[in-house]
């Protein structure tokens, strides 16, 4: 390892470590910017044919269609997608047998599997919440949801070190030293420099948190009116699982270690809520997203910038499946042995979500989203759909 390499990565220890982090999803999709296809140590693209998929003759293609179409928008400028791309803008599917001939003919399954051979991993769930809130402080509204401070450095190392792709780091300047950025407990405590950086503050300090976790969200506001907000930036720290900390520590049986297993917790354990909060050193900043986001019907947008698609749209490690990507997954429903088995699209990704075989399902919005996504916690496989010809690696 050369010296200057050694000093960069001292340099991402220092500052919390080397964290991957989703870029904020633009206003307007970056037609034909979908990344390239990954190369991730440690994963296969193993060849598959159609009826190794668990549940395909009977799955419901027909539902995933739409959200193919938008994706197609993105992808109709790359070339291994330009074929399939035009085929499916000429071609209206009448029922889930059409829509999977139509996959099956274009598309073939590859499935993902790690060099150690295993093909299965963890399959959780996530929610667009409903937080209420104000525009200016009060008694009631205390806790703020920031947007991104202006005094955090964002070093992307990758035009150095082309291997880095899709790692950076966060810091901020102390003199003229660079130093990590502020985490959970100093910006809770007042110690960055975000006056002013206020979108909203909100009356449930739990519920901020759970934002955080999934990203994006909705928060009512006092006269009625609704906004949308959504992922904009992180400091720099490491996702920590508080679910999996309250596991370790003996106040929660796994089992029980769901979002509202832990709300019920924080109910009962108000003196220790936040010390537990702060165990995740991670923090999250958004932004307001425009009118036309609050009035749709649609999901958020998620890191193509396309709006997400309930029980269609997969979070995704985009070193191992590249975004965009038509994906069959075979898994549960949560808490059940009850097959779920879907063709979703990768549309987003997460600060959590890392490894090869590891999605995070979305839910959508509501109280039956919120449920299903906080208990989830699966075992799942899953097949990424290519062009026929093209190979991943």
């Amino acid at each position: 390892m050369s010296a200057m390499r050694y000093c960069l990565l001292c340099l991402a220890l220092l500052l919390g470590g080397c964290v991957s982090v989703p870029p904020a999803p633009p206003s307007v999709p970056p037609v034909g910017k979908i990344p390239a296809p990954p190369v991730a140590p440690g994963v296969m693209l193993k060849p598959a044919d159609w009826s190794q998929l668990t549940g395909w003759p009977d799955n419901d293609a027909l539902s995933t269609w739409p959200a193919f179409l938008a994706n197609c928008e993105l992808q109709k400028k790359q070339a291994a997608w330009q074929a399939v791309c035009a085929a499916a803008a000429s071609f209206a599917p009448k029922n889930d047998q059409q829509a999977r001939d139509f996959f099956e003919r274009w598309l073939t399954p590859n499935q993902l599997v790690t060099d150690d051979g295993r093909d299965t991993g963890l399959i959780t769930g996530y929610y667009e919440p409903l937080l209420f809130g104000s525009r200016k402080p009060s008694a009631r509204f205390r806790f703020p949801i920031y947007g991104t401070p202006a005094d955090m450095l964002n070093i992307d190392l990758s035009s150095v070190y082309p291997e880095l792709k899709g790692y950076r780091l966060r810091g901020r300047l102390n003199g003229n030293k660079v130093v990590p950025y502020f985490n959970r407990a100093e910006i809770d405590a007042g110690r960055a420099p975000l006056q002013g950086r206020e979108l909203l503050w909100v009356d449930d300090a739990v519920a901020l948190f759970f934002l955080q976790v999934q990203g994006s969200g909705r928060v009512q506001l006092e006269d009625g009116e609704t906004v949308r907000v959504g992922y904009a930036d992180q400091n720099g720290y490491p996702y920590v699982s508080i679910g999996k900390k309250l596991v370790e520590q003996g106040e929660l049986k796994l089992e029980q270690a769901s979002m509202q297993g832990i709300k019920q917790w924080g109910e009962r354990n108000p003196e220790k809520l936040s010390a537990l909060l702060n165990t995740n050193a991670s923090y999250v900043f958004f932004r307001e997203l425009p009118p036309s986001a609050n009035n749709s019907s649609g999901g958020p947008p998620g890191s193509l910038g396309l709006p997400l698609t309930a029980g269609r749209s997969l979070a995704v490690d985009p070193r191992a499946v590249a975004l965009g990507s038509p994906v069959f997954l075979s898994t549960t429903w949560p808490n059940s042995t009850q097959p779920l088995n879907r063709l979703m699209l990768a549309q987003d990704t997460g600060g959590a979500i890392k490894g090869a075989i590891r999605a995070d399902f979305f839910w959508g919005f509501g109280e039956d989203a919120a449920k299903h996504a906080g208990s989830m916690r699966e075992n799942g496989r899953m097949w990424v759909l290519l062009p026929r010809g093209q190979d991943q690696h």
